[in-house]
Parts: C-alpha cells; structure tokens; sequence
C-alpha cells in the first residue's frame, strides 16, 4: 500500500493540433481541386437521345430556353454576340468545346443559328446536351 501511495499518477496528454492542421490543409486541398458544374437555372425540358455520351464539363454552355432566349452561363446574351462572347470564353482556357443546351420545344432554326455561331467562334466539338447526358 506505502508503494502505490508514493507513485503519482500521470495522464498522458495527446496534442491534436498536428491533426487539426492536417485536417485544414485537406479541406482546403478538395475544395481548389474540386470544379463545380452548375447549369443555368432555367426550365429547359431537354430531348432524349439513345446514342448519347457524357457531357465535358470543362466545356461552354451555352442554353435556349423555350422562348428562344440565349444563355451564355447564366447570362442572357443576343444571339448575334454570341460567337465574340464564346471566342472570348475559348480563349481564356476552354477545351475547344461547346455543349448547347436546348429545350425540346424551340425551333431547329434557332439551334442552327447558335451552333453556328459557336462554330465560327472557334469551337472544334459543339454538341447538344440531352436528357441522360446532363442530368
């Protein structure tokens, strides 16, 4: 008893800091690595396609709502300043390709006019988004 009295009890201690640092550095690894793809908010009903594959997403997105309206992102944009907008957009560092995002009720007319317009832009590959592929 006199040899467990003498002896004094010690907690180790364990420093956690190391690991909250680690954590942090982490976090903010995933979030500058990690890119988000976020469509325009618009109601866009788009067309099925059997043959379809998965859409680029380092691609531009340009969309026709049901009225006809263009969108570069998610600014409206006329479509006859859409083929300097996406030149510009394919300069500053896009792949060479454009996805056009069309609701299945707008005129083929209106989507020739806006993949043309990208094509004279310089995009190498435009492609039209459908159901699987964007969703």
């Amino acid at each position: 008893m006199a040899f467990q009295s003498r002896r004094k009890s010690t907690k180790p201690d364990v420093d956690i800091s190391p690991l909250i640092d680690v954590v942090f550095i982490l976090l903010i690894f995933f979030m500058v690595t990690t890119t988000f793809v976020k469509d325009a908010q618009l109601d866009i009903e788009r067309p099925g396609a059997s043959s379809g594959e998965a859409a680029n997403s380092k691609a531009v997105r340009v969309s026709i709502d049901r009225s006809g309206a263009v969108y570069l992102g998610d600014a409206p944009v006329k479509p006859w300043m859409l083929q300097s907008r996406v030149r510009d957009m394919l300069r500053d560092g896009a792949d060479g390709a454009v996805l056009v995002i069309v609701d299945r009720n707008v005129a083929s007319e209106k989507l020739i006019e806006v993949v043309d317009q990208c094509r004279l832009a310089g995009a190498n590959d435009v492609g039209v988004i459908t159901d699987a592929e964007g969703a």
